[in-house]
């Protein structure tokens, strides 16, 4: 038997535009809180000025078990978090967030989560506006059809669904700390110790990559090196080589590096850089990886931030002993090894949470 969503709900809302100070007694809760890789992250709240609380009720605020839906923009339409974190603060959800509330006794809340999250697809196709900005209508969520079976089968596929998703949260949080391993490893072998310094000529070669007006990606938007794009297909301008990959074009003002070796292709502001000499790629990474935020910092652009060399060749490496440079790059190496195995399991573990999704609410 299947129900409507606005059948088995008391409340199923959007909330309200606030405005935001330093601090305060009550958080927003706002799309950024529905994170990419799942869950919630109260962290990112901000503080809402109390001067027009008045706008949201008692019953606006959010409750524990509340499903929250992400409703507005590119991206980030149509997240699906659950609201199961305590927070010493009361928490409002602001207009680009819909609240769904389950009342219905014979159903669980944590049920409807998952059903919504497994179709989190569908909800970005029921997005309408520009396409610089989509909404996610509340009446296209009252609509949606919930499969309800006995109460009893819903808490424990829940029961097995909330288990894999706790093993992919572990696995990531593995991930976290291989990556801790390295800077831990980089401060201990070259923190505080007077190595020689030389800018950015010096060391790499720098090539940039091609924009492809025939190379289109989903939204119209030349393709580019990010972290969420690493297939590259312009066959006509391939780097055989070792290289770091530095992404320098992002809306977001965002950006990423990456090692490869073999044969790869390169976007337009994507730098690719070589080595002059024989040192140890990975260590010029890392220390790339570090300059990150100032980079972010030091982007041009408005809508699109992008990065130019003269930014680039003021930045400053250090150059250790080659032999370090070679302990260093071998450490690496191996946490590449162990984060490897690492992001099969967690392939594994998601390909199973999405077929057990598939099953329960196809």
């Amino acid at each position: 038997m299947k129900k409507k969503l606005k059948e088995i709900c008391s409340k199923i809302h959007r909330g309200k535009t606030p405005k935001y100070i330093d601090s305060s007694d009550v958080l927003v809760f706002a799309q950024k809180c529905n994170l990419q890789t799942g869950g919630i992250d109260l962290n990112k709240c901000l503080c809402l000025d109390t001067k027009n609380i008045q706008k949201w009720k008692k019953e606006d605020y959010l409750f524990r078990e509340d499903i929250l839906i992400n409703s507005t923009g590119i991206g980030t339409l149509g997240r699906v978090g659950y609201f199961d974190t305590f927070s010493e603060k009361p928490v409002v959800p602001d207009t680009h967030v819909t609240v769904v509330r389950v009342s219905d006794s014979n159903v669980y809340s944590k049920w409807v989560y998952y059903c919504l999250k497994n179709k989190q697809d569908f909800l970005i196709s029921k997005g309408h506006g520009s396409t610089k900005q989509q909404e996610l209508a509340t009446s296209e969520i009252e609509k949606i059809e919930i499969p309800c079976p006995d109460l009893l089968f819903q808490k424990r596929s829940v029961k097995f669904l909330d288990e894999i998703q706790s093993a992919i949260d572990n696995k990531k949080q593995q991930l976290a700390l291989l990556d801790e391993a390295v800077k831990s490893e980089f401060v201990e072998m070259f923190g505080n110790k007077n190595f020689p310094i030389q800018k950015w000529d010096s060391i790499f070669i720098t090539k940039t990559g091609k924009l492809d007006s025939n190379a289109m990606v989903e939204g119209g938007q030349y393709p580019f090196f990010t972290c969420a794009k690493e297939v590259f297909s312009i066959d006509n301008y391939a780097f055989d080589q070792e290289a770091l990959l530095l992404a320098g074009n992002n809306a977001a003002g965002k950006y990423d590096v990456k090692y490869y070796k073999g044969k790869f292709n390169a976007y337009q502001r994507t730098y690719v850089l070589s080595l002059r000499e024989d040192w140890s790629y990975r260590l010029f990474q890392f220390q790339l990886e570090d300059k990150l935020l100032y980079l972010k910092e030091q982007s041009k652009g408005i809508n699109t931030k992008f990065l130019t060399l003269k930014i680039l060749q003021e930045l400053e490496f250090i150059i250790p002993p080659k032999e370090l440079q070679l302990k260093f790059e071998t450490f690496v190496q191996q946490i590449d090894k162990s984060k490897f195995v690492v992001k099969q399991q967690i392939t594994d573990l998601q390909e199973l949470l999405d077929s057990k999704m598939q099953e329960y609410f196809a």
